[in-house]
């Protein structure tokens, strides 16, 4: 089985500070904002998508940063599943946060060493290399 999923790194500036957009998936892990691509949907309509759907901002997609290959077992059946999930920089065109509290638990703006830190902690590592393009587009060197 494959599934195709989009995402992004979602920053925005405040008062010359970037600030990162972080979740804390169901599982506990810190991470991005992702999901499925529905039929008909390109890639970016996903990721556009699934960010507010998860955390209520809404964006606009700067560019793709990496996309990632990697496998896991289906909950209910048990099947190896191909995920490829196209990740992007995206900047925030709102800043009020509402988590969707059936896929994950808290949602909160980071600083870029606060997100980086905690992602170092709590993170998939196979979300490290997104985090490091994000940063490194935004002109800021990781922790």
């Amino acid at each position: 089985m494959r599934e195709i999923s989009a995402g992004g790194v979602v920053y925005r500036n405040q008062d010359g500070t970037v600030l990162l957009l972080m979740i804390q998936d169901r599982f506990g892990a810190i991470t991005l904002a992702k999901g499925k691509q529905e039929t008909g949907e390109t890639l970016e309509e996903t990721a556009i998508r699934e960010i507010e759907e998860e955390t209520a901002v809404k964006g606009e997609i700067e560019q793709l940063l990496e996309v990632i290959h990697y496998t896991y077992k289906h909950p209910s059946t048990g099947e190896t599943v191909g995920k490829e999930v196209h990740y992007y920089l995206v900047q925030a065109l709102s800043d009020q946060l509402a988590a969707q509290v059936e896929e994950i638990n808290h949602v909160q703006w980071m600083t870029a060493e606060e997100a980086w830190n905690m992602h170092e902690k709590a993170g998939y590592d196979n979300n490290r290399s997104v985090l490091a393009k994000a940063l490194n587009a935004l002109g800021i060197q990781p922790a």
